[in-house]
């Protein structure tokens, strides 16, 4: 055979195994962002429009959350936590717009003490979405209905929504289910 066309023959051969390659990688970083992201993941398509752009923002969250230093809690500072937790949750029956600020400064203090910066709240979401993509919408919610309450335009079932919410994304932050703690009721 000639030379040439055996040297054609491996650089189309070589093209097309590269080709292959990229494919697949690009189809596993799909997949993986699809399943560690769950909803995230389909909220980031619809806001930037197209699949791969998504893509890259997410990848872009998990390589910043991982240079961050996140530390998981101390038993003892978890209790407190909890306890802080519980005070705010009881407040609600009698007060429900102060329990609401107060759990909101209470979820970025836990923040802060993880490592995560609380700077922008929008940053501070799309970190979350991170290491805790099943909360992050619930995080979300609970901060809107924080700012439509700051706005006068939130009713008392919206802040006990707000707690709900809240109390989700307090929970994982923890990094356990808190157990005992008064149940939230609607204020009267």
């Amino acid at each position: 055979m000639d030379p040439r066309v055996l040297a054609a023959i491996i650089i189309v051969a070589a093209i097309i195994i590269i080709a292959a390659i990229v494919i697949a990688r690009r189809r596993q970083r799909s997949a993986h962002l699809k399943q560690h992201f769950g909803s995230e993941y389909q909220r980031e398509v619809e806001a930037r429009g197209d699949a791969s752009k998504a893509e890259a923002a997410l990848a872009e969250r998990e390589a910043r959350v991982n240079k961050l230093t996140i530390r998981e809690l101390p038993a003892t500072e978890r209790a407190t936590y909890a306890e802080e937790w519980a005070a705010v949750q009881r407040r609600f029956v009698d007060d429900p717009s102060l329990a609401v600020s107060e759990a909101d400064r209470l979820v970025n203090r836990v923040m802060t003490a993880r490592g995560y910066p609380v700077a922008d709240f929008d940053q501070r979401a799309a970190d979350i979405s991170v290491g805790y993509p099943g909360v992050v919408q619930n995080y979300r919610s609970a901060r809107d209905i924080f700012v439509r309450h700051s706005n006068g335009r939130a009713s008392t079932e919206d802040l006990r929504q707000a707690m709900v919410y809240y109390r989700s994304l307090f929970d994982e932050l923890l990094g356990e289910h808190v157990a005992e703690v008064t149940p939230l009721r609607r204020a009267s």
